[in-house]
C-alpha cells in the first residue's frame, strides 16, 4: 500500500572547495609542500612561480562566440570564456608578500646513504666458519634482528619458519648454537631476546673484574628484584656494601639496553619538524610570521589562457575544439579553486595561531609552562568565529618556533582546574610543578604519590592522589620505589 507524507528534514552540504580547503588545513608545512606538488603534476593549467605581467588583448566582444554549427548546442552560454582571459587588474594572490628569500630555507631534506644494520650484521659473518647450512641460519637469524638489536621470536618459530620458508630442518639446539655465532657480532648485546640477555652479553664482553662478576651474577639470578630496586634484599643476600652495589648499579647503567641504535651507519629515515609559524620577541612584543613555504606563488597557465583566447577568436568552431575547450574550463576551475584554497588556507592558519599567541602571551613571553592559561579549542574557535573543528585541524599537526624551542600547538591546550583561591589553572602548570618537585626529592627516600599530593595541596593546589598518580604517569615518571637510589 502506497502512502504520502511530508518529511522537513535539514541538512548541510559541503561543497568540494570546502572539502578540499579542510585537507589543506589540516597539513602540516612539509605534507603541504607535497601535495602542491601533486596538483602541480596533475593540472596542467596551475603554474608556480610569478606570472607574466604581460597584458592579453582582451577586445574581441560576444558577437565572436555566435554558434556557426545550428546542429550542435552552443557551448558559450555554459561558459563566459571573458571570465577566463580578464587580465585587466592584478589577482589577489599576486599582491601577497611572503617576506621571505627563497635562499632562507632549504626546501630538500638531504637524507644519508649506505648500508643497513641487517646488511652491517651479514657482512660480518663472512668473518665467521660456518658451513653452508649454519650459514643460511645464521643469515635467517639476523634477518630476524629488529632495529633494537633483539630477535624478538621464540626458538621454536626460528626453527618452524626455517621448515616453511627456507626448506631448512634444523633441531632447536643446532638453532641455538648458530644464535651464540649471531651473538658474537658487534655491536655487543645485538641478538638477544630479553634485555637481561640483552645486558649479560655485553658484561661477558667486558674485562672480568670483581665488580663485572658481581654485576653478572645480580643479573644472572637476581634481575627482577634488581630492576625492581630492592637494594636492600640485594645487600643481604649478596652480602656486599652499599659501595659495591652503587659500583654494580653504576656499570649496568652504563650498559647499552639497545644494541641496535648504537649502529651509525643505520640509515632509518627520521622524520625532520618543520615549524609552520614562528614567534620572535621584539622589543618586548610578539611578532607571529607564517613560515614562507606554505604561501607559495602560484598562477594559472598562459598557456591555458592563450587556448581559450584562440578559441573565441576563431570563426569556425568543431565539436572538437568544443570538447577541448570544456577540458580547458575545467582545468581552469580546478586552478583558480586551489588558488584561492591556498589563500584561504593561510589566512586561517595566520587568524588562529595569532589568537593563540594572544591567548598565551605571557607564556610565550617567558618560556615558562607555570605561565600557560588554560585554553580548550572552543576558547579559540569562539575569538576567531570559526568551528572547533578547524581550530583542532591547525593545532593537531601543526608546530610552532619559539625563542624557547619548537612547540607542538596541541600541546598549548590544557583543561583548568580551580586553585585553593578559586582562581583558574592549567593542568600543564601543574604537572610542571609536581615534575619539580619531584626533581628536588631526595632520591634515597623518594617521595609517593600521597605525599606528592599533601606537598602540592600546601603550594595551593589541592588535588587528589590518584590525580597526582595519573599526572606523574603522563608526564612519564615512575613510581616511588623505582625513583629509588643508593
Amino acid at each position: 500500500m502506497l502512502k504520502q507524507h511530508l518529511n522537513l528534514k535539514l541538512s548541510q552540504k559541503l561543497s568540494p572547495q570546502q572539502i578540499q580547503l579542510m585537507k589543506l588545513i589540516q597539513l602540516p608545512t612539509q605534507a603541504f609542500e607535497q601535495r602542491v606538488k601533486q596538483e602541480l603534476e596533475e593540472n596542467p593549467a596551475l603554474e608556480s612561480g610569478k606570472e607574466d605581467k604581460t597584458d592579453y588583448d582582451d577586445d574581441l566582444g560576444p558577437e565572436e562566440f555566435q554558434d556557426e554549427d545550428p546542429g550542435t548546442e552552443s557551448i558559450e552560454a555554459e561558459i563566459d570564456v571573458d571570465e577566463y582571459l580578464s587580465d585587466d587588474e592584478i589577482p589577489d594572490y599576486r599582491l601577497q608578500a611572503n617576506n621571505y628569500s627563497a635562499d632562507d630555507e632549504e626546501k630538500q631534506v638531504p637524507y644519508a646513504s649506505g648500508t643497513s644494520f641487517n646488511q652491517y650484521l651479514k657482512t660480518q659473518l663472512s668473518t665467521l666458519r660456518l658451513d653452508d647450512k649454519e650459514k643460511a641460519i645464521a643469515e635467517f637469524l639476523v634477518g630476524s634482528v629488529d632495529e633494537s638489536g633483539y630477535i624478538r621470536r621464540s626458538v621454536q618459530d626460528i626453527v618452524d619458519d626455517l621448515a616453511f620458508t627456507q626448506n631448512i630442518y634444523a633441531e632447536e639446539s643446532e638453532v641455538e648454537r648458530i644464535l651464540k655465532y649471531v651473538q658474537e657480532l658487534d655491536p655487543a648485546g645485538v641478538g638477544a631476546r630479553t634485555l637481561q640477555e640483552c645486558l649479560l652479553i655485553q658484561l661477558n664482553r667486558k674485562e672480568p673484574t670483581k665488580t663485572v662478576s658481581l654485576a653478572a651474577e645480580i643479573l644472572d639470578k637476581s634481575f627482577d628484584q634488581f630492576t625492581k630496586k630492592h637494594y636492600q634484599k640485594l645487600l643481604t643476600k649478596y652480602n656486599i656494601s652499599e659501595e659495591e652495589l652503587r659500583e654494580v648499579i653504576e656499570l649496568i647503567g652504563n650498559l647499552n639496553p639497545k644494541p641496535g641504535g648504537a649502529y651509525s651507519g643505520n640509515t632509518r629515515i627520521v622524520e625532520h619538524v618543520i615549524p609552520d609559524f614562528t614567534i620572535k620577541i621584539v622589543d618586548g612584543e610578539l611578532e607571529l610570521s607564517l613560515n614562507g613555504r606554505n604561501a607559495p606563488e602560484m598562477h594559472v597557465s598562459r598557456d591555458y589562457s592563450d587556448m581559450l583566447k584562440g578559441y573565441k577568436e576563431s570563426r569556425e568552431k568543431s565539436k572538437a575544439q568544443k570538447d577541448a575547450v570544456l577540458f580547458i574550463k575545467q582545468k581552469l576551475d580546478a586552478a583558480k579553486w586551489f588558488i584561492e584554497a591556498i589563500k584561504q588556507r593561510q589566512t586561517t592558519l595566520y587568524v588562529t595561531m595569532s589568537a593563540i599567541m594572544n591567548y598565551q602571551k605571557e607564556y610565550f613571553l617567558t618560556g615558562d609552562e607555570r605561565n600557560l592559561r588554560p585554553m580548550i579549542l572552543k576558547d579559540i574557535a569562539d575569538q576567531i568565529e570559526m568551528d572547533v573543528s578547524t581550530v583542532s585541524r591547525v593545532a593537531n599537526s601543526k608546530y610552532v618556533d619559539t625563542p624557547y624551542g619548537t612547540k607542538l600547538i596541541k600541546d598549548l591546550f590544557s583543561e583548568s582546574m580551580k586553585n585553593d583561591q578559586g582562581e583558574d589553572v592549567s593542568t600543564r602548570e601543574i604537572k610542571k610543578i609536581l615534575e619539580m618537585t619531584i626533581e628536588e626529592e631526595d632520591t634515597r627516600k623518594p617521595l609517593t604519590d600521597e605525599k606528592l599530593a599533601q606537598i602540592l595541596k600546601e603550594k595551593g593546589y589541592p588535588i587528589a592522589r590518584r590525580t597526582v598518580a595519573k599526572y606523574r604517569e603522563q608526564l612519564d615518571i615512575p613510581v616511588a620505589r623505582l625513583r629509588k637510589t643508593i
